[in-house]
């Protein structure tokens, strides 16, 4: 036989491909966290961005590390910006206290960034 058979790479790359499609979504999402719906249309994504995340318990991320009580505010000083600040995207759990979330966007507004974009789930059935 003088033809190669490439039925079985064929195999292996379309299980490759369906692995890379299952996982990548959950790669994007570091902080496991119940979202709220919403109706919003979504935005684009930005290169220059910063995720802040608060878990159901109220524990805070920045991009996937944890943070102590009260070091976000350093750690968003000590972060570099060029002409302008970058998109600061905040994920909150559903199930926090409407208060909590507002003192994170009030210190994510006083170490100067004044853009934030609030994840939500899309959803038909919102309110």
């Amino acid at each position: 036989m003088s033809e190669i058979n490439v039925t079985p790479l064929v195999d292996v790359m379309l299980v490759l491909l369906i692995i890379f499609m299952v996982t990548a979504p959950m790669l994007s999402a570091g902080v496991p966290i119940d979202l709220p719906d919403s109706q919003a249309e979504a935005l684009k994504q930005e290169a220059d961005q910063i995720t802040v995340s608060m878990d159901g318990e109220g524990r805070l991320f920045l991009d996937d590390q944890e943070l102590a009580p009260g070091e976000l505010g350093d750690r968003l000083a000590g972060l570099s910006r060029g002409a302008s600040p970058p998109l600061v995207t905040l994920r909150a759990d559903r199930g926090l206290d409407y208060g909590r979330v507002i003192a994170v966007m009030g210190a994510l507004n006083a170490a100067g960034f004044k853009s934030i974009s609030l994840v939500t789930n899309g959803s038909a059935t919102a309110p």
